[in-house]
């Protein structure tokens, strides 16, 4: 997943995906080739919903006390919750701040907490595997995959593309530079709500966390 590459030089995007060279169709690929006795994707609307908290546990639970190394946990994001996938250059740019409904004035949904590590006591609530601890970063290094909505960005980028510009503004621009902004790791889809029906098929147990 790692080495697969993601697309982030984009001058302009189209409102509909229709080639493979506009999303990272090779990771997503690897995500629907995964084979282990338990896979589950979670689905995210809501950016003040407790979606990192319940992926967290549901990590925690099948690794450790289900004894499942290889558990692979899939966050689909779109709705308001995609604008966690944006790095905080693109919230400064853009004032993202403003569509989260008051939930965050800066990214708070990525970095790790300061002074945990994967070494940390399983118990110790405030460690790296503790509800002190939940955000993106971490789960991506526990090897969670985030996927991001090609349709939820063209949405956003329309909203304030309206908002500055008016109605003439043209949309295409403004979607291309929120991509390149996606945080890393993360795998670019033409569609979420599309793609849980490839997750579903590939054996993934759907949830949903608001």
């Amino acid at each position: 997943m790692a080495k697969a590459p993601r697309r982030r030089d984009f001058k302009t995007v189209p409102f509909m995906v229709t080639r493979s060279d506009q999303w990272d169709h090779e990771a997503a690929e690897l995500v629907l080739a995964y084979r282990n006795r338990a896979l589950q994707v979670w689905e995210a609307t809501e950016i003040g919903a407790p979606w990192l908290k319940l992926t967290r546990e549901a990590l925690n639970g099948q690794v450790f006390a289900h004894g499942d190394p290889g558990f692979l946990a899939v966050a689909a994001i779109h709705g308001t919750a995609h604008l966690a996938l944006f790095g905080q250059k693109a919230w400064d740019k853009n004032n993202l701040a403003a569509l989260s409904g008051s939930t965050a004035s800066t990214n708070t949904f990525v970095a790790a907490k300061a002074g945990t590590s994967a070494s940390d006591d399983l118990q110790n609530i405030a460690g790296y595997y503790g509800p002190a601890n939940n955000n993106i970063t971490t789960l991506q290094q526990r090897d969670m995959v985030f996927v991001a909505c090609h349709d939820s960005i063209h949405a956003i980028s329309r909203n304030l593309c309206h908002a500055g510009h008016g109605e003439a503004c043209s949309s295409d621009e403004f979607p291309a530079d929120l991509t390149n902004h996606l945080l890393p790791g993360a795998v670019l889809l033409p569609s979420v709500v599309a793609f849980l029906v490839e997750l579903q098929r590939a054996g993934f147990i759907y949830a949903k966390t608001g």
